[in-house]
Parts: structure tokens; C-alpha cells; sequence
């Protein structure tokens, strides 16, 4: 089983794709696999975000009914 990237480590593989796809060093063949993998990657990170805001507010809200 392969370890769950952190956020941080998903943006940088995001931005090396983008910035490979950007300066046109990825070709055809690779662009649909690339952009799949830009996709899970975005999915991965908005879910990182989405949790985290669940948590702040889990705790704010803990801290306020004291």
C-alpha cells in the first residue's frame, strides 16, 4: 500500500505537471495519463482542505460551548 501523500507533496507533483505541460515537454501519449494524475492529485487536496475545515470548526466550536 502505497503511503498517503501530504498536501504540500501533492501541489508540488501538481505543479511539476503543470509546469510540464505548460512548457510543452509532455507529448501526446502521456497528456491524458498526465492529466488523470493532475486530477487525482486535486481531488486529493481539496478533500486535505475539506477536512481540515471540518476539524478548525470541530475545535472552535469545542472551545466555544466551554
Amino acid at each position: 500500500m502505497a503511503a498517503e501523500l501530504k498536501y504540500a507533496q501533492a501541489m508540488e507533483r501538481l505543479n511539476q505537471i503543470i509546469a510540464r505541460i505548460e512548457n510543452e515537454e509532455i507529448d501526446v501519449d502521456e497528456l491524458s495519463k498526465q492529466v488523470k494524475e493532475a486530477v487525482k492529485l486535486i481531488e486529493t487536496c481539496k478533500a486535505k482542505i475539506e477536512k481540515a475545515e471540518l476539524d478548525v470548526k470541530s475545535i472552535v466550536n469545542a472551545f466555544q460551548k466551554k
